[in-house]
């Protein structure tokens, strides 16, 4: 069934919706929520909470994209999961790993939620990732959005895990440039 096929069901709130949408998309949805959880059981929680949130939100809203409206959705409620998670213990998983290397282009958590415009930061960070070779941004958009391992990006493009790691530390190089050259104090 096409994406417009599902959007359609959702907006004549066909509970076929849902069912379409995890045939289509659940072992994508789950792959990402792991990647940041780390726990299968955990992931499964989230993409079923996915489903919920695509359930209340559409209508009124009309993705372009289902996938990523999908995975944009399962990314945030996992790392809510994540930081409810950590609040308790710390957790394992990429995304320790991936806010640790974020942080020497943009400073601590911390310090960019109470300095920084975040829309302003996101749309300066587009502005970057589109001075990129498609690689380059396939790379850093893997590690950094999908959270995805350094070796599983060097499998996906034919790369060493070193190769992938340079790339990685060339590129946030970059980023810190670039953000430097805007304005932002890191």
């Amino acid at each position: 069934m096409s994406d417009d096929e599902i959007i359609e069901l959702y907006f004549a709130r066909d509970e076929r919706a849902l069912a379409q949408t995890e045939r289509k998309y659940g072992p994508y949805c789950f792959s990402l929520a792991n990647n940041i959880l780390a726990s299968p059981e955990d992931a499964e929680e989230t993409v079923s909470d996915t489903y919920l949130k695509a359930w209340q939100t559409i209508p009124p809203k009309r993705p372009g994209v289902l996938r990523m409206y999908l995975a944009k959705i399962t990314r945030n409620l996992a790392l809510s999961r994540w930081r409810g998670l950590t609040a308790r213990k710390r957790g394992g998983g990429e995304l320790p790993l991936v806010l640790e290397e974020l942080e020497e282009c943009v400073g601590s958590g911390d310090s960019v939620s109470e300095n920084l415009d975040v829309k302003e930061l996101t749309r300066t960070i587009a502005a970057f990732l589109d001075t990129l070779s498609r690689r380059e941004q396939n790379i850093f958009l893997r590690r950094y959005f999908f959270t995805e391992d350094a070796g599983a990006i060097a499998g996906r493009y034919g790369l060493s895990r070193d190769a992938v790691n340079q790339s990685l530390s060339r590129t946030r190089k970059k980023l810190k440039a670039h953000l430097t050259q805007e304005g932002y104090a890191l």
